[in-house]
């Protein structure tokens, strides 16, 4: 595993290193991977806008997306009734 690059999964031997006129043993594809594409959209957004360290992003389902957001609101209104009820 060693000799297998992390970012492709070619080995060096498995080029041919005959020359120019000979062919290679791998062709390239170009895919679209529309996730990748929002990810990088969003680093791109949030690095125009500052600090990134320690941010990841990644995708999680629409469902669970708003699940989260109705918890975090739920729990700020919970944070505010408690803050008005000590007062």
């Amino acid at each position: 595993m060693r000799t297998v690059c992390a970012q492709c999964g070619t080995r060096h031997e498995d080029w041919d290193h005959g020359g120019p006129a000979e062919e290679d043993a791998y062709g390239v594809s170009v895919q679209l991977c529309i996730g990748c594409q929002v990810i990088a959209e969003k680093q791109a957004e949030l690095a125009k806008d500052g600090d990134t360290h320690g941010k990841k992003i990644g995708l999680i389902p629409v469902a669970v997306q708003a699940a989260m957001e109705v918890e975090r609101d739920e729990k700020k209104k919970q944070r505010l009734k408690r803050d008005r009820d000590n007062d």
